[in-house]
């Protein structure tokens, strides 16, 4: 009698390689996996077994993840019915991981495939070939975790020898040979941000005169108040590498000293707020919420410094949102603004027909109050009004200016008229607030 022939089996070879390392060899570790299941799948000729043509080959792709290509598309060929056993050449070559080995084993059971390893003999359609696989499993998922804890302790040793490990280089510096060397112009920078902040001490200031000086990062993004803080705060400056809340000596060249470092963190550790109003009170701002631009929107106090001298302004919220130029009067200078407001206040408690006004009003609300004491009252502030604390002349200027806009033409003062009632009111009781 004549045996029938053996039913043939579609057999497809995987093959994997973790690294990229060696795959530009003319034959490489895939090449080698690939000739010894073609050698096995040979020597089962008379079971059926039958090559495909079609190459699942993965290089430089780790075997923890199934986002794989030619994993995608055996696995996709199965689903189709065009495989019936999958060839490895060790079974780490499909997956390290145990719970996606189980995902994949799911899929071979459903659709009938049968899983060989040439290097570990197994059949996984039976249940000694799956205990096998599973106990194999588990030891290459140690492996795999024991080759990722010696990774993570290398490079904890190395940071703690000061070895510059990766990941984003620090502003001002650049790498060569795997170490950071200093950069250039941006070294200078650098040093001129954290002297900067020593002079006035705040971080938005500080972001504004970065922009001003068109200084960028070297991907050409704008520098802001909390780039500005992680830079302050990053000790890779002073030549140190911080790991895990502790501090070692770097390899590197320190670019800022040690001193400047220690000005700088004893100005951080004061709370925000309490940074904030220490530059408000050496920055006075007496026209703060009652100046207004050409476009309707509001001018807020800025300053800069050049050496010893302080240089204040009034800068358009227009200008601060979409830059310069988007407002036909950008800024101006607070001095002059102010001290413009400030004689036109003078003018005012100077003519009759005002100082009649106010005496009117106050009658109206108070007989007590005579038209000579109104204008005793108001024009003894004139000369007074030098002698004043800042806070003082902010507060009156608060009192007796609604609003003040400013335009090509010049400027157009709105007064309060109850302003200068009450502050006639508070001169004539002696609670005026002077400051010898």
């Amino acid at each position: 009698m004549i045996e029938p022939s053996p039913r043939k089996l579609r057999c497809a070879i995987y093959t994997r390689k973790s690294s990229e390392e060696g795959l530009e060899q003319e034959f490489n570790s895939l090449h080698a996996q690939r000739e010894a299941c073609e050698a096995y799948i040979a020597s089962q000729r008379s079971e059926g077994w039958v090559l495909l043509r079609d190459h699942y080959d993965d290089g430089g792709i780790s075997g923890g993840t199934l986002d794989r290509p030619a994993l995608h598309r055996l696995l996709q060929d199965i689903e189709d019915g065009l495989i019936d056993v999958v060839v490895v050449y060790k079974i780490d070559r499909l997956s390290r991981a145990l719970t996606d080995f189980t995902k994949l084993v799911e899929v071979f059971d459903r659709t009938g495939v049968t899983f060989v390893s040439v290097t570990q003999s197994f059949n996984t359609t039976t249940s000694m070939g799956r205990l096998t696989l599973n106990i194999l499993l588990s030891f290459a998922q140690f492996e795999r975790e024991v080759t990722a804890e010696r990774i993570r302790d290398k490079f904890a040793a190395s940071r703690k020898k000061g070895i510059w490990m990766g990941g984003m280089t620090p502003y001002g510096y650049r790498v060569e040979n795997r170490k950071l060397v200093p950069d250039g112009e941006h070294v200078e920078h650098v040093r001129w941000i954290f002297e900067r902040f020593i002079e006035i001490g705040s971080g938005t200031e500080l972001a504004r005169e970065v922009c001003k000086r068109g200084i960028r990062t070297p991907k050409g993004n704008r520098i802001d108040k909390k780039f500005i803080y992680r830079l302050l705060n990053n000790r890779t400056y002073i030549g140190e590498v911080a790991y895990k809340g502790n501090v070692y000596p770097g390899e590197h060249d320190a670019i800022i000293d040690r001193t400047t470092w220690d000005k700088v963190h004893a100005i951080l550790q004061e709370s925000p707020r309490k940074r904030a109003a220490r530059t408000r009170a050496e920055t006075p701002a007496p026209l703060k919420g009652l100046l207004y631009g050409p476009d309707g929107a509001a001018f807020s106090p800025s300053h800069t410094r050049k050496g010893a001298r302080l240089y204040r302004y009034y800068v358009s919220q227009t200008v601060l949102k979409h830059g310069a130029g988007t407002c036909p009067i950008g800024r101006v200078p607070a001095g002059e603004i102010e001290a413009a407001v400030i004689e036109h206040l003078r003018k005012v408690f100077r003519q009759p027909e005002i100082i009649a006004g106010t005496w009117k009003a106050a009658k109206t609300r108070d007989g007590a109050v005579s038209e000579a004491e109104a204008r005793t009252a108001l024009q003894q502030l004139d000369p007074l009004w030098d002698e004043l604390f800042p806070t003082e002349q902010a507060r009156i200027l608060a009192l007796l200016v609604e609003r003040i806009d400013i335009g090509p033409e010049g400027l157009n003062i709105r007064l309060r008229i109850n302003g200068l009632t009450c502050l006639a009111r508070e001169m004539l009781s002696g609670d005026n607030g002077v400051a010898a």
